[in-house]
């Protein structure tokens, strides 16, 4: 069994090519190959793997820069921007960024989780499921969803200087699909209309 298939089988990602994060901690055993040496080796960007799926990495529980979990979200078409399509992709950097006003920015999946099966898939998705974001505000945003992933704990807006939190939801949540829904990071505009019902 190739590394590839060992570690499908470990995943065992769904219909629509995504799997739960996987700890590095599983490999072991059988799955012992597993375990990466200098960088991604077997789930590097021109690996197998990546050919066919999209891999994510989060490093961000131990010190250091080793890789602590891995998961597959979606399938790879090829193209690094993650199954946006290219009317959005075009309709959305025409715009200014919601957070810095600035033009040229990036193409952001307001669903920081990606875990929308829906969004995933090219032919349903829609204009709103993203939003113009400038790099340095991608960037932020990117960290901020990682914590929030990691913990469990959205994040909380108060930290930017607003009078809440998050519009909808709790301070904690489960990876729901719609988890993001409420948090500033999500949609800031939509979360700014909603502090005018806190006047």
């Amino acid at each position: 069994m190739t590394k590839t298939e060992l570690f499908i089988q470990l995943a065992q990602p769904d219909a629509n090519g995504m799997s739960r994060w996987v700890s590095a901690s599983e490999f072991v055993g059988q799955y012992a190959d597993l375990k990466f040496g200098n960088g991604a080796s077997w789930a590097r960007k021109e690996s197998t793997l990546a050919k066919k799926y999209i891999i994510e990495f989060d490093k961000s529980i131990t010190p250091g820069n080793g890789i602590d979990r891995i998961r597959l979200n979606g399938f790879n078409d090829g193209d690094y921007s993650q199954h946006i399509r290219a009317d959005i992709k075009r309709a959305i950097k025409a715009r200014r960024c919601v957070v810095l006003g600035t033009s040229n920015p990036e193409v952001d999946h307001k669903n920081g989780m990606k875990n929308e099966a829906r969004v995933m898939r090219n032919e349903d998705q829609r204009l709103e499921d993203f939003q113009p974001l400038s790099k340095a505000a991608n960037d932020a945003k990117r960290q901020y969803c990682k914590e929030c992933m990691r913990t469990g704990i959205r994040y909380d807006a108060k930290k930017l200087g607003y009078p809440m939190s998050y519009y909808k939801g709790a301070a904690t949540h489960h990876n729901e699909e719609n988890a993001c829904e409420g948090c500033y990071w999500y949609d800031p505009i939509e979360f700014k209309n909603h502090l005018q019902e806190k006047k």
